[in-house]
């Protein structure tokens, strides 16, 4: 009987997260919850709860400071005080959605709690962003000397904190390259924060080099002359390309977000991306990994997308190399030394011994093919930049 009833809560559950992704064109919010709630109510099986609880989350992502129907509050209690930690925590951040404010305070006492698991303070500062909490920007400065380093800088992008340029401008100099990069895409996300990183672009605090090209363009649309001035003029991407990126990106403006479906979205993803690029732990290791990447920002996905070899990145310029037997090898080069090269191949990595090396030519085309949208319907390019704005990862469908 027990086993009989576990079926049936795992099939209603697959039922609901289905709906759910796209509750706004299957019947009200509050409707679609009562019915989610009524099931947890009846679960004590903590996997099918924990699975319940994640469905849900995946479907209100992206929303926070909702009323909750009353059949939340019935739950409330039980589901955080639980004796599973996983169902808990999944309690709690729907608290936060709920707009719980005591739960978003213990939240930044865990996020600045050393003593915590890393993974633990990632998850609750990735929850206190996604909720925009008010007290986390004034707290960030204690995380950037910390492993939570580039989260902490690229949840200032989030906030419109005054204090923001000057605390992360301070410490840019002693950054390693992954947390520079990251403070010059916070810096770029705001108009009043572009207007820093001119000051220190200026002051010479950082250099012209440390931007990106993409992250230049961004910068041009946001200050004009002022950054041209200092920069110097960006390079255009070519007029073909640039039309493509505008029709694109229309497309993608007019589109109604309501209708997007997240696990879909990670399917087309695991079809067009997955076998270069690691996202959530998943995927290859070809090109730069996505989880912490700029991937949020439309002109930055479309930028990489529709002209990959626009600004590549020295470590993931194609290489030809041609071996004194004929073989022919193209690939990034991960790692050389005086005896060796390894090249990162698609599907593998390959050591090839210099003396056997004839010829080596690099060139500025990226790896990664152009027009991967070009294949793909209007639903499953809207359902791709939907997932690559997600935080955490979503289940398949």
């Amino acid at each position: 009987m027990k086993t009989a009833l576990s079926f049936l809560y795992r099939s209603r559950w697959l039922l609901l997260n289905s709906c759910y992704l796209c509750l706004q064109t299957h019947g009200s919010l509050n409707t679609q919850l009562d019915h989610i709630f009524e099931s947890l109510s009846k679960v004590e099986e903590h996997s099918v709860q924990t699975r319940l609880l994640r469905g849900t989350l995946a479907g209100l992502s992206g929303k926070r400071d909702l009323t909750p129907p009353d059949s939340w509050n019935f739950l409330r209690g039980n589901l955080i005080r639980s004796a599973n930690p996983e169902v808990s925590k999944l309690a709690g951040q729907l608290a936060q959605i709920f707009g719980d404010s005591s739960i978003s305070e213990d939240s930044l006492k865990l996020v600045l709690n050393k003593e915590a698991t890393l993974e633990d303070r990632k998850e609750a500062l990735s929850s206190l962003v996604a909720m925009r909490f008010q007290k986390l920007p004034q707290n960030l400065k204690y995380l950037l000397d910390t492993e939570l380093q580039i989260d902490a800088i690229r949840a200032y992008a989030f906030f419109d904190f005054p204090d923001a340029p000057e605390e992360l401008i301070a410490e840019y100099v002693g950054f390693d390259a992954a947390a520079k990069r990251a403070t010059i895409d916070t810096l770029a996300s705001r108009f009043s924060y572009a207007q820093a990183l001119l000051g220190a672009l200026k002051a010479k605090k950082i250099a012209k080099v440390e931007i990106p090209v993409y992250t230049a363009r961004t910068l041009q649309k946001i200050l004009g002359k002022p950054f041209e001035k200092t920069y110097g003029k960006v390079s255009e991407v070519g007029e073909g390309k640039d039309r493509m990126i505008s029709k694109y990106r229309e497309r993608i403006l007019k589109a109604d977000f309501s209708k997007a479906n997240f696990s879909k979205g990670r399917i087309v993803y695991q079809q067009a991306c997955g076998a270069c690029h690691v996202m959530y732990g998943e995927g290859g290791k070809i090109g730069p990994e996505l989880t912490g990447s700029n991937r949020a920002n439309l002109d930055y996905f479309l930028l990489n997308v529709l002209a990959p070899s626009y600004d590549v990145p020295e470590g993931y310029r194609m290489v030809t190399v041609t071996a004194k037997d004929g073989q022919v090898l193209i690939g990034s080069v991960v790692e050389e030394d005086t005896n060796k090269l390894v090249l990162n191949m698609v599907g593998q990595r390959t050591v090839v011994a210099k003396a056997d090396i004839q010829s080596r030519m690099a060139s500025m085309i990226s790896m990664m093919p152009e027009g991967l949208l070009n294949p793909l319907q209007d639903q499953q390019i809207i359902d791709l930049v939907a997932y690559m704005r997600t935080e955490e990862q979503v289940p398949l469908p």
